[in-house]
């Protein structure tokens, strides 16, 4: 399938030969599909690329550094329609949303090529054997799977999908072909927990190291969930008992293969009201894009920072807001700033997700309404807000909620946090450090 250039990079190293409206045929003599055959065919220095303009047939011959884009822009991304999932999996966020939302939200992807290019997830259920061919082919690497749990039936059965038990079959194809791989378990209470989590570790461990690593994360649940799959919240208890079972296996994991290999979600501390690990814990971070070790990083890198934060008695005054899962682990950094900084003056704001119900305290769903009614009436001088509860451009809430309209209505100035201990001190403090 062909792709219509819709424009040329500047000074890159198609233009000049490549024009805008032309048809992207082949590179190499390789048929471009998509952009994964794009970006695998064009990372070469010599290139002959095909192309077809006004009805005719051309060739050029482009010289760049390796792995150097062409410069070639297409009208999305994947230069293709991004696939859906067939799946109807028990524990899906996006079944439990409610109307008015930002329209790409309610979208189900499931999408081979995402979890390369953006780290997204993949159940594996919706691959035909051509993409199958294709990934081994081209050494797509690595990929993020969803696997659940490894029981061929039960997996059917919490993702309505009778593809669904075929998942080890084909990840040990991939291993066997030099495939790396990154694994999840949504972890649902009462379902694929206890010894069906203790099995679904024992196996994928087994794929080491083409399986990289492996996280667990508590299923999310909000208030809309009338009609659905009866799931129940884990607690102090439970969750305890999650840590326990995970850690064992780790601890022997770590003795046999030289990492832990499998790591809870940063929730499953907060639930059992159980004391963060170290930085040691989580090896080199494997999982760090699905949100696991995040407040131990963060943590770390903020006591890295600390230690370059000079005394000083200017005056500072921020409101800082967040969700309840944060809050207690930003005021202990926020006290240590404080016996630095005797006038700076910081307002957290712990946000209760009014929205989508209290079991949901990750500040990465609070919508902007919650927020502006949560800081509504205060006096607020300068607001920092995270980056974590707005879509990509950082400009929208999940809700359509632009932090425009927040600063409008709360009448205050809107700064933004990017993740990380040293943004964050930057940004409490309106200093470089």
């Amino acid at each position: 399938m062909a792709a219509k250039v819709t424009g040329i990079a500047p000074g890159s190293p198609a233009d000049g030969l490549i024009r805008a409206g032309d048809t992207l045929l082949r590179i190499g003599g390789e048929e471009i599909c998509d952009v994964l055959d794009y970006m695998y065919h064009g990372a070469g220095e010599e290139l002959e690329v095909e192309l077809l303009r006004g009805g005719e047939n051309l060739s050029v011959r482009i010289k760049k550094e390796c792995y150097e884009d062409l410069g070639l822009e297409f009208a999305s991304y994947l230069m293709d329609e991004q696939k859906n999932c067939r799946n109807k999996c028990i524990f899906c966020f996006i079944d439990q949303l409610p109307k008015g939302l930002r329209e790409t939200l309610y979208f189900k992807d499931d999408d081979a090529r995402m979890s390369l290019l953006r780290g997204n997830y993949i159940t594996l259920t919706n691959l035909s054997e051509s993409e199958i061919e294709r990934i081994i082919r081209l050494r797509i690497s690595p990929i993020n799977i969803s696997v659940h749990t490894v029981d061929p039936e039960l997996r059917v059965q919490m993702m309505k999908n009778k593809r669904a038990g075929e998942v080890l079959p084909l990840m040990r194809r991939f291993a066997e072909a030099g495939i790396t791989m990154n694994c999840q378990v949504v972890l649902c209470r009462g379902i694929n927990d206890g010894e069906k989590l203790r099995e679904t570790i024992e196996t994928l461990a087994g794929l080491h190291p083409a399986v990289q690593s492996l996280s667990v994360v508590p299923v999310g649940l909000t208030r809309y969930r009338e009609g659905l799959y009866p799931l129940r919240p884990f607690d102090r208890e439970s969750a305890g008992a999650v840590l326990d079972l995970i850690n064992g296996a780790g601890d022997r994991l770590e003795r046999e293969i030289g990492v832990r290999f499998v790591y809870p979600g940063d929730e499953f501390f907060i639930k059992a009201g159980r004391n963060f690990p170290d930085y040691d814990y989580y090896d080199d971070f494997p999982q760090i894009e699905n949100g696991v070790g995040m407040v131990t990083l963060m943590r770390d890198e903020f006591e890295a920072t600390l230690q370059f934060v000079e005394r000083s008695d200017e005056p500072r005054s921020v409101t800082l807001v967040t969700g309840v899962a944060a809050a207690p682990y930003l005021e202990e950094m926020l006290a240590k700033l404080r016996a630095l900084r005797p006038n700076l003056k910081v307002e957290l704001v712990a946000v209760e997700n009014r929205f989508f119900g209290p079991e949901i305290t990750v500040a990465g769903l609070l919508v902007g309404r919650d927020v502006i009614d949560a800081l509504r009436g205060k006096k607020i001088k300068r607001l920092l807000l995270p980056t974590v509860m707005l879509r990509y451009e950082n400009d929208m809430f999940l809700d359509n909620v632009t932090v425009e309209q927040l600063a409008q209505e709360l009448d205050t100035e809107v700064e933004l946090l990017d993740p990380g201990g040293e943004n964050f001190i930057s940004a409490v403090l309106g200093e470089e450090i």
